[in-house]
């Protein structure tokens, strides 16, 4: 079978798999789910902590002479603004009789644009009366403000066309006295001067009274504009639910904390780097994984127990078919790999006498008080005081900080025990290199705390090459990487599910 070399297989490998992504996220649901309930609570907190003064709110109708169909929102804005100056905030406040500076004023009061002519405006107070009175004396002082500026206007522009037609009645008047000089002179140049005065009469008539004209139209325009700017809803308190604030804000420090908490969940397990399927355990350390195992195996759950059983059944097969001792090696799984160890060597007690050497760093089993029935446990050093004829099982570990020395004097054949999401991908392969080293094959990968939604398989087709083999071991050949091969054959039991649903 054709197969592809490491450099291959890395560069066709994708920068950032999903479904290894989804996993690491929902392995790590502990950290978002008390992310969400921390952002649930502070969310709830922060509605009875920070609760708003009482308000009052009302609505105003502005009419502009500028309104165009077309109008981006300009001058509501402006009235917005202008809304927030200190001249209406004084005014309102002498309609009130308030001492208050207007300053402080402006910083309880907002305005805002509903539509081109529409403008709402919310005011706080101590009171909801308060509030109220606040309101409408500042709807007032702007209406009033905002109408004395329409007059003002008209005013200014029917200033300007009467006194322009003012200065043409003046020069109407110089030209009449020119004609009536001139009419006592004869002649052709008499007569041609007398009919440019005239002609210039007949202008200035028409420009006077095209001035009249629009003097009265600037100020007839006036009425219908302050008529239009008016209030148009009264001022009245904002009610306020305390507990739909306090429902609202939970619901928004759910949806936060929930994407702070994604968020964190999957940038950790990008920068870990820390494999949680099956198919990327059993690549990185170049063996099979044989079974699966729950990490807190509750001995009253009867699924757990006989899930436990099943695999003590299994390694038991594998331990009396092999030539040589077995060690059991666990990764982020130390009291798993020792209650496994305890089992089986009671389980190959039926056989004859079976002694766990004991080589697990801060879980001794050999300092533990024995039961009826259980098998001798020694350190390693009094594993040189056993005779030959008692079967050993290794029990040690391949963590950081782990003697790599001692794992041959474990067992020639190790089973990995290997808690999912636990080491990263370098340890992975510090491992897969260490025990390559010291020559010691690894007979499968048992999975502690899989991912009940994992479907990748875990099985190695073209692995690497056995270690020496016992009578009852079928030769593997080599795989182009020429790296070590798991040996599947004598555990037979695949693996053991967590759940009612059978992993595929």
């Amino acid at each position: 079978m054709t197969t592809r070399t490491e450099e291959e297989q890395a560069a066709a490998a994708p920068l950032i798999d999903l479904q290894t992504l989804l996993a690491a996220v929902r392995r790590r649901r502990r950290l978002w789910s008390s992310l969400a309930l921390l952002g649930v609570l502070a969310g709830a907190v922060l509605a009875f902590v920070l609760v708003p003064p009482p308000t009052a709110m009302t609505k105003v109708l502005v009419a502009h002479q500028e309104d165009q169909p077309n109008d981006p929102g300009t001058l509501i804005r402006t009235d917005v603004a202008l809304l927030r100056t200190t001249r209406i905030a004084g005014e309102a406040l002498r309609s009130l009789g308030s001492a208050e500076k207007p300053e402080d004023f402006m910083e309880e009061y907002e305005g805002l644009g509903l539509t081109n002519n529409l403008m709402q405006i919310t005011v706080s107070g101590d009171s909801e009366a308060e509030a109220v009175a606040r309101a409408e004396a500042l709807a007032k002082a702007f209406v009033a403000d905002h109408v004395r500026r329409i007059r003002e206007t008209a005013d200014a522009e029917a200033k300007a066309l009467l006194d322009q037609r003012d200065r043409m009645r003046d020069e109407l008047s110089r030209v009449n006295e020119t004609i009536g000089e001139g009419s006592r002179e004869k002649g052709p140049k008499a007569s041609a001067d007398m009919e440019s005065l005239f002609a210039r009469r007949a202008e200035l008539t028409s420009r006077i009274s095209d001035f009249d004209q629009r003097a009265a139209e600037a100020r007839i325009g006036t009425p219908h504009l302050v008529a239009g700017t008016q209030i148009v809803d009264a001022p009245r308190a904002v009610p306020h639910s305390l507990p739909k604030s306090a429902a609202t804000n939970a619901a928004i420090g759910l949806v936060l904390g929930l994407a702070l908490g994604f968020a964190v969940a999957a940038v950790g397990s990008v920068v870990a780097d820390r494999p949680v399927l099956r198919r990327e355990i059993a690549a990185h350390l170049g063996a099979s994984v044989v079974a699966e195992l729950p990490r807190r195996s509750w001995p009253w759950r009867r699924r757990t127990r006989e899930a436990r059983e099943r695999l003590t059944r299994s390694l038991a097969r594998t331990v009396r078919g092999s030539a040589g001792p077995v060690s059991l090696l666990e990764l982020g799984c130390a009291r798993e790999t020792g209650a496994i160890a305890l089992d089986l060597a009671r389980a190959l007690g039926a056989d004859g006498p079976v002694a766990v050497i004991d080589g697990l760093p801060g879980l001794p089993l050999a300092g533990r008080r024995p039961g009826p029935g259980d098998p001798v446990v020694v350190d390693g050093e009094g594993a040189a005081e056993l005779s030959h004829r008692e079967r050993r099982i290794g029990v040690g570990s391949v963590a950081p900080g782990a003697a790599w020395a001692d794992l041959p004097h474990l067992g020639a054949r190790a089973v990995l025990f290997v808690r999912a999401g636990y080491g990263s991908v370098a340890w992975l392969h510090s491992v897969a290199r260490h025990l390559a080293d010291q020559r010691v094959p690894v007979v499968g990968v048992v999975l502690v705390d899989p991912d009940p939604r994992d479907r990748t398989d875990g099985t190695l087709w073209d692995g690497p090459h056995p270690a020496p083999r016992g009578q009852n071991e079928r030769p593997v050949p080599r795989n182009v990487t020429g790296r070590w091969r798991t040996e599947r054959l004598p555990l037979r039991a695949a693996r053991v599910p967590d759940s009612d649903q059978e992993a595929r």
